[in-house]
């Protein structure tokens, strides 16, 4: 006899003009009181279909969602991804900048992010008010504040939550919903040449999958993914933090504001971090274009093991090729805005997937989540290993 599922996980309909083809909702399980075998089940599906949303979770403590992240990568240290707050909010360039992000008392590892006022006392934090500048702000061609007002905003920052630096990229990352303005609907504008827009429900994330971005390349590009790696800058958040995005959110405008080395925070050569361009999901053997093009200092490009790598050290190159590739997914018809509700854990493959917020006007109301994820033991695996003398 077939043992019994420990929870229900349904594919996420989509209509007959979307083409993504990840995400799932999940029901019957209790993230407060969860089994090692539930851990392990749900990371499979997690890896599997890339995104999972977890219903039912109100009564949730914030520890239990700590905790959840530490039990799916048991070997991995434990602090967040980025590291404690004081060394967040002093080192993290771009990700600390414009807005307030607070650790909860008791769990300081999970992050209250959003904005707006949180309230009389939301678990020992009292009277909060997150302050965030919008979304659109290190766009180089921000909107005005008429048309936001109005409920036109853009994708922010495609992205993985990686520091790119010292530790390794997440597995996965945890997104609990308390609050979020539901009206009205926010149009996603590209404001590029394409025309592109989407609307949505305010106070969402916004996803695309690696995976069909590696599926979209043609077979010369994936045998130069697969056999090449990428350097990422020291403080890769600090080095890159004067630049200004695409209205995109995806890819950076090359204006030649990259700080110099020297203008860092004092570093160590050894925690510099070298990735494959393709990561393999360790579940599915799928295989995802991942490179964080914003932090990329270098570029060892070859198409077979028997090549000698040819070292790409032009910035404005390295983004123009990424560019062409990840642009591809950057449609509509691959973008996912998954509608999570007070209660909910949105969970993600952070080695698949890239995200962004999509921000919206600060007086349509407060938004808040809590986010958690940790460092994980290991580094992601190519399918070709990067040579040692690298």
């Amino acid at each position: 006899m077939a043992p019994r599922p420990m929870f229900t996980t349904t594919p996420m309909k989509k209509t007959s003009n979307e083409k993504h083809n990840f995400g799932a909702v999940i029901e019957g399980i209790d993230l407060e009181d969860i089994s090692d075998s539930e851990v392990k089940a749900l990371a499979d599906a997690i890896w599997t279909h890339k995104l999972v949303i977890v219903k039912g979770q109100h009564h949730v403590r914030p520890i239990k969602q700590w905790e959840l992240v530490t039990r799916f990568d048991p070997d991995a240290p434990l602090v967040h991804s980025h590291g404690d707050l004081k060394t967040f909010n002093k080192q993290g360039g771009l990700l600390s900048k414009g807005r307030d992000v607070y650790g909860v008392p008791g769990a300081e590892n999970v992050r209250l992010i959003g904005k707006g006022y949180q309230g009389h006392d939301h678990f020992g934090l009292k009277g909060t008010t997150v302050r965030k500048e919008p979304g659109h702000a290190w766009h180089n061609d921000p909107l005005s504040d008429e048309e936001y007002t109005k409920g036109h905003t853009r994708f922010q920052r495609w992205h993985i939550d990686a520091p790119l630096y010292a530790r390794d990229p997440a597995l996965f990352t945890t997104l609990r919903c308390f609050k979020r303005p539901t009206q009205p609907n926010v149009t996603i504008h590209w404001d590029d040449a394409s025309d592109h827009t989407i609307t949505t429900e305010p106070g969402l994330t916004a996803f695309f999958s690696n995976v069909q971005m590696y599926d979209l390349m043609t077979d010369d590009e994936r045998r130069i993914a697969d056999h090449s790696w990428v350097e990422y800058a020291p403080h890769p958040y600090q080095w890159m933090g004067n630049c200004k995005s695409k209205s995109t959110g995806l890819g950076l405008v090359s204006q030649g504001k990259e700080k110099t080395f020297e203008d860092l925070s004092p570093y160590e050569e050894e925690d510099v971090k070298r990735y494959p361009m393709v990561w393999v999901n360790p579940v599915t053997g799928e295989r995802a274009f991942m490179v964080h093009g914003i932090c990329v200092r270098r570029a060892f490009m070859r198409s077979s093991l028997d090549e000698d790598a040819q070292v790409v050290d032009d910035v404005v190159e390295i983004r123009r090729w990424l560019s062409n590739i990840q642009e591809r997914v950057l449609r509509p018809e691959y973008i996912m805005n998954p509608k999570v509700e007070e209660g909910d854990i949105i969970m993600w493959a952070n080695w698949q997937m890239f995200h962004s917020a999509v921000d919206y006007p600060d007086h349509w109301g407060a938004r808040t989540m809590h986010q958690a994820n940790v460092g994980s033991s290991r580094a992601p695996v190519g399918p070709t290993p990067i040579p040692v003398s690298a």
